[in-house]
């Protein structure tokens, strides 16, 4: 008997002030998708029993371009942090057994296999379980605190953290997955902290007290090289990252890229085997390219289609249309 997915929670509700944009955050694109449609893409993987997306700055805007995504939207009226943001979420899962996996939506690199190991980890061993990262940089980030046996004490935000935790390489970026009693374990945050905030990072020390298990779970994917996306510099790397992963998965499925690096394609877009992109093309939206067909240099398509062994000649710039072999 197939096991019921997940329930998810993602936290969606920042305001994202150093975009500097009246955009929310998870609306900005990085290789043609939102950055909350990746993070949803992501989990779809699990077949959740129920998603939750928790909105604040722009809901609106949120709650329209992902109307159809068959989640449900929840509001945090006030921004009282991440741990109140999960609060939020309590009255939409009321009843929701098994776990209960909650991440944000400005991580646009997390991989379906990571979520899928980091859940497996839980049914195993129960509690809590959080996602972590060994990373070359952790400025900004939550830094885990482990015993002397190895085991996780707790999270502590950059902000809180001495001299010593700051100097810690294992971060935490948010992803974590509760057992059935995450509300309950709830209640007991506290906003005595620098920032007067519910920090989501003190479930892990709720977790260890309470006695229901706290393990932790290594990522490996490129989260490490980006964790989340909250500068126009963060966005720009995060684009360049999931633009690889898109060419690496052309390239590993039989199309030829004549110049990687100066060829993009979005992560929307469809390839059949023996397709062949000459440098400098860009591929937008819904296009699709059927196999044999050839795209010349520097032509840019949004959203055409492009048959079975046709060529489109260089320097062409289309949208909506389509292109049939001689």
């Amino acid at each position: 008997m197939t096991e019921a997915g997940p329930s998810v929670v993602v936290l969606a509700a920042g305001q994202g002030t150093r975009m500097r944009s009246s955009l929310p955050k998870v609306l900005h694109e990085a290789a043609g998708k939102p950055l909350l449609e990746h993070v949803l893409s992501a989990t779809s993987v699990l077949r959740p029993a129920r998603s939750v997306v928790v909105v604040g700055h722009g809901a609106d805007a949120v709650r329209a371009r992902f109307a159809d995504a068959g989640v449900t939207f929840v509001e945090q009226l006030e921004q009282r942090g991440t741990g109140h943001a999960l609060l939020c979420a309590r009255e939409a899962l009321a009843g929701a057994s098994g776990p209960l996996l909650v991440l944000y939506g400005d991580q646009p690199l997390v991989q379906p296999a990571t979520l899928e190991g980091l859940v497996a980890a839980q049914r195993r061993h129960g509690g809590a379980v959080l996602l972590t990262y060994e990373v070359a940089d952790p400025f900004g980030l939550g830094r885990v605190v482990r015993a002397p046996d190895g085991s996780v004490l707790r999270v502590v935000e950059e902000k809180d953290a001495s001299v010593e935790e700051r100097a810690i390489h294992e971060v935490y970026p948010g992803a974590i997955v509760f057992d059935e009693a995450a509300f309950e374990v709830a209640s007991g945050l506290s906003a005595d902290n620098a920032a007067g905030e519910y920090y989501l990072t003190d479930m892990v020390a709720l977790y260890r007290h309470s006695g229901r298990g706290l393990h932790a779970f290594r990522g490996h994917d490129e989260m490490r090289e980006l964790i989340g996306v909250n500068t126009r510099g963060e966005l720009a790397r995060a684009e360049a990252l999931l633009r690889r992963r898109v060419r690496e998965r052309w390239l590993a499925a039989g199309v030829t890229i004549h110049a990687p690096e100066s060829t993009f394609v979005d992560d929307t877009v469809t390839l059949a085997p023996d397709v062949v992109l000459e440098p400098g093309v860009l591929l937008r939206g819904a296009t699709r390219v059927e196999g044999g067909a050839r795209i010349g240099a520097y032509a840019v398509l949004d959203g055409c289609t492009v048959t079975a062994g046709a060529v489109v000649p260089p320097h062409t710039v289309a949208r909506g249309r389509t292109f049939a072999a001689a």
